[in-house]
């Protein structure tokens, strides 16, 4: 009988162990899920109490409390620092728009390097008719700046307490001359610093010639300006925010309509405008004593392509183009004269117009307000990422963006031909040329101004209207001119 019962005790024993190996096996999960939240409620905690004692202590930078830093990659080591004598300080007082600063800086890190100099971070304009009182680490990155350059020229954030106006030392101040060349740096400004250990230059645009420069020198302006001349992470994050807002509607045109009020008085260009309107141009250009000319005649101005295209001539040069209605144009500019105003031919004819305070909200806009350079920096960035770029007027920011793009890989940029155009815009106007004749004539015109790559334009003894080395940065580009594919490399 206890046999029987010892067998029927072994048939049953099976079905009374399942439950509890599933038991078992569920505890074993339960322990390890609990053990991993705690795990990483521990590792969250500890970084924050890293972030609040010490920042940098688990996250590598400052103010990072992602825990993606953890596993991002460290920043590359800096570059070593060239080892040279320094043969005294050099400070500069930028003077113009942020372009003109921007194609400025990137001469004197060249003249630096050249004459072996200790450069302080440059002074930004704050005086002229935009009255920004932006410094430069508000638009750019400082620390990038003078890292990323220090195996080429030393740079420091300010001068030496010994030098400042404290210890009553008076740095001595000059403006170069305009389009000089390494002789002029080397014979004429280099002796001074044996008698002046700090030299001001209180002007710095256009004071390195185009043409005739070393190609170590030229291609150190090309580095400055595509890779040390980073904008603030500020300023980066929120333009990348408003290019992706534009491309997620698809392509799109960069126009930079520069009909704005600055270039209109000073370039005494006032067709289309009302006889008030030309007027009170008039009077702004006159209350800047700096402006040597006062008298202009308008109509002779534009007659030789030297007018801005006025926003009703802009629309027509785009359809003539083969732009249409489904076009998105974004507008790279500050405020147009007359605003909205001005604007209504253009929208009529192409409604998909934008503008950053449109695509934006009011607080994303907040800080950079009454700051036209950093407006300014949103812009061109917009400018660089578009499909295609097309300027009303070749100033500052139309060649360096021009230049930016051909580097990027030759991006499509067109360089308008505008004494060709108000000559064909009046003939089309006066009924003379007929829409598809003056649409033919706007194409055939351009068909080789549209960013392609080029040998830039020399003009002997002429640098003001020979090409600009910032537009068309040649030595910086590819070993021949005839660069093929999406990029270049930096060489």
């Amino acid at each position: 009988m206890e046999a029987v019962r010892s067998e029927r005790s072994a048939e049953k024993l099976p079905p009374l162990q399942a439950p509890v190996i599933q038991r078992t096996r569920l505890q074993v999960w339960f322990i390890r899920i609990c053990s991993s939240i705690l795990i990483w409620t521990c590792l969250v905690q500890l970084v924050a109490v890293g972030e609040l004692w010490h920042p940098r202590l688990l996250t590598g930078y400052q103010g990072s409390g992602k825990m993606s830093a953890l596993l991002s990659p460290p920043p590359p080591p800096p570059v070593p620092a060239r080892n040279y004598t320094s043969n005294g300080f050099l400070k500069i007082s930028c003077n113009g728009g942020l372009n003109q600063m921007r194609a400025a800086i990137c001469d004197m890190v060249a003249i630096a390097r050249l004459l072996n100099l200790t450069l302080v971070v440059p002074e930004l304009d704050k005086t002229s008719f935009w009255a920004d009182p932006s410094n430069f680490e508000d638009i750019f990155d400082v620390e990038h700046f003078i890292n990323s350059l220090r195996d080429e020229v030393r740079i420091v954030k300010r001068l030496p307490k010994k030098f400042g106006l404290r210890y009553g030392f008076q740095p001595f101040v000059k403006a170069p001359v305009s389009w000089s060349n390494e002789q002029y740096y080397l014979q004429q400004i280099l002796p001074l610093f044996g008698i002046h250990k700090v030299i001001h230059f209180n002007r710095t645009d256009a004071r390195l010639a185009n043409n005739g420069i070393s190609l170590e020198l030229q291609k150190l302006r090309c580095r400055v300006n595509f890779h040390a001349l980073k904008f603030t992470p500020e300023i980066e994050s929120l333009g990348n925010k408003l290019i992706r807002i534009i491309q997620q509607k698809g392509p799109y045109l960069a126009l930079h309509l520069r009909y704005e009020m600055d270039m209109l008085a000073f370039s005494g260009c006032t067709h289309g405008c009302s006889e008030e309107e030309a007027e009170e141009l008039k009077r702004l250009r006159y209350a800047f004593p700096w402006w040597r000319e006062k008298e202009i005649v308008s109509e002779e101005k534009r007659s030789r392509g030297l007018c801005p295209l006025t926003p009703e001539e802009t629309a027509l040069i785009l359809q003539a183009l083969g732009f249409d209605k489904e076009t998105q144009i974004y507008i790279a500019s500050g405020e147009i004269y007359g605003s909205e105003r001005r604007l209504v031919p253009l929208r009529a004819s192409f409604p998909k117009i934008v503008k950053k305070e449109m695509l934006l909200n009011p607080e994303d806009l907040q800080q950079f307000q009454n700051h036209s350079s950093q407006m300014a920096a949103l812009d061109f960035m917009v400018s660089l990422a578009s499909n295609t770029f097309i300027p009303t007027y070749d100033g500052n920011m139309a060649r360096v963006v021009e230049g930016h793009r051909r580097y990027l890989g030759f991006k499509k940029t067109f360089q308008l031909d505008r004494r060709t155009l108000v000559e064909l815009l009046d003939l089309h106007q006066n009924g003379t040329l007929s829409w598809d004749e003056f649409s033919v004539s706007v194409r055939l015109a351009h068909e080789k101004r549209m960013g392609q790559p080029s040998l830039r334009r020399v003009i002997a003894d002429k640098p003001k209207e020979e090409e600009y080395f910032y537009a068309n940065p040649q030595e910086c580009l590819c070993d021949t001119m005839s660069c093929t594919g999406n990029s270049t490399v930096f060489q």
